[in-house]
């Protein structure tokens, strides 16, 4: 029988944990996640604390929200993007409208509510002030809506009466709620002092002292650190701590740790913590997964044991995967095959099996776990008695 102690410690744990995946989930917790905010809010000091000592994050818990600061993304980590609905990454252009519309929230004077008219007048306002031109075509309405529906996911605005999508298509009109104490807090560092865009994602040089730390973060952000990627002490801290590694990663976000002589993973056995699933449905994750397969049976050998293949021959091995796969995968992509392999390579990407290059593609020793099978014919009769003869014999 548990006593009453043992059971709320193994409570209060696991609601910490609960918490903190929520955190890696959603780094801006609103009243979007009543329920996942109400417990960062419970726990929030042992969570600062974690948070700082593990992974060297900042935590802020108000009333309203929670936001997790994380630091810049690791040079060697795969490219994140932003993402539209349909899982297209966000343009340029919607960067910069994104960026356009947090700076015209927080333009003095204005209310917790806006209608969406008067906030893109703002926002035009404000770019032609800086010598940003915005058009009225349906392309940049589009993207001017897809900025707004970030903020909402993100939980900053709420559509209160009417949708933005309907404002792009439509012109009609929208009123939306700003949650105004969330808003201050979405860039990871101020602008105060910083000369030049690239100084916000410059890294932390702090970042690097503590190799454990560091590795800790790649562990939970990238979907493969490769071994070749990590410094000679986050080498040493995967070999000697591996133990307390694989418990702190469990006990903290309940993530799996797994390593092979390629590199380490670090996982979610539920699937929660996933961002991009792979392999999985869909044309592009589809013709992902086969042209890993065409591209490992090349062999053609590079540094470090990766496999190095030009533009060429992914062309070639797409253009072989579409005729294939015509029938399934649709007309369109024959005739844009750029826009398949684009789609393609960005996916192997991000999740960290492929690199690009001038010349190519490098593909990472760790694909070659979704190789697929080779397929055998099943056995003929005669085969099947000579066999069973043999074990007679034998």
């Amino acid at each position: 029988m548990t006593s009453p102690a043992t059971g709320t410690a193994s409570q209060t744990s696991r609601e910490r944990r609960e918490a903190a995946r929520a955190l890696l989930t959603h780094p801006l917790l609103t009243s979007d996640h009543a329920e996942d905010l109400a417990l960062v809010r419970l726990h929030a000091a042992a969570l600062r604390s974690m948070f700082k000592s593990t992974l060297d994050y900042h935590l802020v818990v108000e009333s309203t929200f929670a936001r997790l600061v994380k630091g810049p993304v690791s040079s060697d980590g795969p490219a994140r993007p932003a993402r539209r609905a349909d899982g297209s990454a966000f343009t340029a252009t919607t960067y910069t409208f994104l960026c356009l519309l947090c700076a015209a929230l927080l333009v003095p004077g204005t209310g917790d509510q806006i209608l969406i008219s008067a906030l893109i007048e703002q926002v035009r306002s404000d770019a032609a002030t800086v010598g940003v031109r915005i058009g009225d075509t349906l392309p940049e309405r589009r993207a001017l809506v897809t900025a707004i529906g970030q903020l909402v996911s993100w939980g900053v605005l709420t559509e209160t009466d009417g949708t933005a999508g309907a404002w792009g298509e439509r012109r009609d009109e929208a009123l939306l709620t700003i949650r105004r104490p969330a808003l201050p807090h979405l860039l990871a560092r101020p602008l105060s002092g910083l000369r030049h865009a690239d100084e916000l994602l410059a890294q932390d040089p702090q970042l690097d002292e503590q190799p454990r730390r560091s590795l800790r973060r790649k562990l939970v952000e990238n979907p493969l650190v490769r071994r070749e990627d990590l410094t000679d002490g986050e080498r040493d801290v995967l070999s000697r701590e591996r133990s307390e590694l694989t418990r702190v990663l469990a006990e903290n976000f309940g993530l799996a740790l797994e390593v092979r002589a390629e590199g380490a993973l670090a996982y979610d056995p539920a699937g929660d913590l996933t961002d991009v699933g792979f392999p999985g449905n869909g044309r592009t994750k589809q013709a992902a997964l086969l042209l890993l397969g065409e591209l490992i049976e090349r062999r053609v050998p590079a540094s470090a044991g990766s496999l190095a293949v030009t533009w060429d021959e992914v062309d070639a091995a797409l253009a072989e995967l579409t005729r294939r796969h015509a029938r399934a995968w649709g007309d369109a992509v024959a005739e844009e095959p750029g826009a398949l392999r684009g789609d393609v390579v960005l996916l192997l990407c991000e999740i960290g099996v492929a690199s690009t290059t001038v010349t190519g593609l490098l593909v990472h020793p760790a694909a070659a776990r979704y190789r697929p099978q080779p397929r055998t014919a099943p056995p003929t009769r005669a085969a099947r008695r000579l066999a069973g003869q043999l074990e007679l014999e034998m």
